[in-house]
């Protein structure tokens, strides 16, 4: 469920209340009791940081990634073993 942020339009009283999507809002200040408290605009409660998709995906330039962890060391690939059968030597027939 979300918070929202109501403020009183007569007195300033200012409150967070904890309502379902489908309450209906709320009119009567808990302070004054007037019909002037308003829900308010504020910001997203949560902030994206760090390397995520919005980071990496989406930015000009460069169509390679970045590694996934930067702390540990690069593998190293295992030498390119030729099979018999793919040698030149192995190939050439002997003229009859």
């Amino acid at each position: 469920m979300p918070i929202y942020a109501y403020k009183c339009e007569s007195c300033g009283f200012a409150k967070d209340v904890l309502q379902k999507i489908s309450d209906t809002p709320l009119e009567q200040c808990p302070s004054c009791g007037l019909t002037s408290f308003r829900k308010q605009l504020t910001a997203a409660g949560f902030q994206l940081k760090g390397s995520g998709w919005y980071a990496t995906d989406f930015k000009g330039g460069s169509a390679t990634a970045p590694a996934a962890n930067a702390d540990t060391p690069p593998t190293q690939e295992a030498p390119k073993v030729e099979s018999p059968a793919a040698s030149p030597a192995a190939t050439a027939t002997a003229a009859p």
